[in-house]
């Protein structure tokens, strides 16, 4: 058994296609049947059932697939840590970040740690922090950088360390009746329509977290939009539609222009002067078991410093 020859059998299981993976592969058809074969005659299995021109995956074959991806899983990290043996001159950072960390927070990071380490190629990812977690967990990212929670069936698999953390601003446009204001009660907030982001958000996990602190529930306000970015919150509400609780990393220089308004929200139960804030951690995560490379060890260090 070959290395070779599991890769091409996990692309025939992938494309369930003998002539797609071979373009998948840029090799022969031939060569992909040829590869196939070989492995089903040494251990006397069939791996796929040709039906016509259809392939349907056998159980000797899931077996195989399961396995052979750990096995190539373990390869390519084997080989990231033997060229990491030239004092970090080269090799790969796979980073996943939340949108708004990603977008601004995450990039003086990168450029530091470029500045210190320039033959290090960095490949970052941005997604909502749900598909970060999950992502690193099954072992896409070698670190993951997120706002908000994890969720608690990834904490077992996750080591989570926060390493910042966040405010989210409640903000409306010029148009907006709250725009002349600095502060609501609490009880007021489901007086306005509302802009939000999708429920995988970390921002919006947050929001939801505190609502719920306040005795509210997301079902009492008036949603009018979800949407899967945090800029496209922001200028739809920049532009005159509802209120939005989101980072004040992304806000700042709207608020400075005028063209958005922080509202901060107070508990009139507690007094006017109590303002109630939403503060959200920046979480580093990485897998609790899988082999940690030195080059997000570096990575760890600059964000640590």
């Amino acid at each position: 058994m070959t290395l070779e020859q599991l890769r091409i059998f996990l692309a025939v299981a992938e494309q369930l296609h003998f002539t797609r993976a071979a373009e998948a592969l840029f090799i022969t058809q031939p060569a992909v049947s040829a590869a196939v074969q070989s492995l089903e005659t040494e251990y006397s299995v069939k791996l796929f059932h040709r039906i016509g021109r259809r392939v349907e995956i056998t159980e000797a074959g899931k077996l195989l697939q399961e396995e052979a991806q750990k096995i190539l899983e373990q390869v390519a990290l084997t080989e990231r840590g033997l060229r990491e043996l030239n004092n970090l001159q080269r090799g790969e950072l796979k980073l996943g970040s939340s949108l708004t960390i990603g977008n601004y927070w995450l990039p003086g990071k990168i450029s530091q740690f470029k500045r210190q380490y320039p033959g290090i190629n960095v490949i970052c990812t941005l997604a909502n922090a749900e598909e970060i977690c999950e992502g690193t967990a099954t072992g896409l990212f070698d670190l993951g950088i997120v706002s908000g929670e994890v969720k608690p069936a990834l904490k077992s698999y996750l080591a989570e360390e926060a390493i910042g953390s966040d405010r989210l601003q409640v903000v409306v446009g010029k148009s907006h009746p709250w725009f002349e204001r600095t502060r609501i009660s609490v009880r007021e907030l489901n007086e306005t329509t509302w802009v939000m982001r999708e429920p995988g958000s970390g921002a919006q996990q947050m929001f939801e977290q505190a609502l719920q602190s306040w005795g509210i529930e997301i079902s009492e306000l008036d949603v009018v939009l979800v949407l899967s970015s945090s800029e496209m919150v922001k200028a739809v509400v920049e532009s005159g539609v509802g209120a939005a609780a989101i980072p004040e990393l992304m806000v700042r220089k709207e608020i400075e222009l005028s063209t958005l308004q922080a509202v901060q929200i107070t508990n009139s139960r507690k007094g006017a002067g109590s303002i109630l804030e939403i503060i959200q951690p920046v979480l580093k995560l990485k897998h609790q078991q899988r082999f940690q490379t030195q080059i997000a060890i570096a990575f760890e260090q600059m964000l640590k410093g």
